[in-house]
């Protein structure tokens, strides 16, 4: 069954946040999959759902107290690495640019809202704006055990993408989690990628 995207506003500022050539202006619809069996336990793979291709892979590192993910485009470059912040209350993880986690590299940073939560409360900080930490530039609200997410420019109503929990047979009986996404029109939908990787990073922390 498609997805019916015509009732999606788009956000009337674009957002490039690893870069525009990763921003179109029109909805694009991915399906994110994490992989049943994985040594890492984080390999996921993201495919556009407009053309059926694969655009995007992560890869998780194999035992390391610092858990990484790095994500390819679809010839292998890596584009972005994600690191989880060991003992931090707010599991915590940071995205640079690359291969690499040089400060000078950093894109944004992600934490729990609180500590305890009901439903689930994300915020995301751009790296110019991650010493205070006082207001947020993105927001991401939910419930993640229903697999239902939106994303939010900063404390606003402005959507930015949404998440939902794709179900299919074969997932199901594979054990799979597969996503639906929807990235807004001018939206940078490796940026959105980034963040439902780590939202499940973070709902697998929790269920430990």
């Amino acid at each position: 069954m498609e997805r019916d995207t015509s009732a999606l506003a788009p956000a009337p500022v674009p957002v490039a946040v690893v870069s525009p050539q990763f921003c179109a202006p029109h909805v694009v619809p991915l399906t994110v999959t994490k992989k049943a069996m994985s040594f890492s336990g984080g390999d996921f793979t993201v495919t556009d759902d407009a053309s059926g291709a694969v655009v995007l892979q992560v890869r998780g590192t194999y035992l390391s107290v610092r858990r990484h993910r790095v994500l390819h485009d679809a010839a292998g470059r890596a584009i972005l690495t994600m690191q989880r912040k060991v003992f931090s209350m707010h599991e915590k993880w940071k995205v640079f640019r690359g291969d690499t986690t040089a400060a000078n590299d950093l894109l944004f940073t992600v934490k729990k809202a609180s500590i305890f939560q009901m439903k689930t409360k994300l915020d995301v900080f751009l790296a110019g704006n991650t010493t205070a930490e006082q207001v947020c530039d993105f927001k991401i609200k939910g419930s993640y055990f229903e697999r239902s997410c939106a994303f939010y420019r900063g404390n606003s109503n402005v959507l930015i993408a949404q998440m939902n929990r794709k179900f299919t047979l074969s997932n199901v009986l594979l054990g799979k989690d597969t996503y639906s996404v929807s990235v807004f029109p001018h939206v940078d939908y490796v940026f959105i990628a980034a963040l439902v990787v780590i939202l499940d990073e973070i709902h697998r922390d929790r269920s430990k």
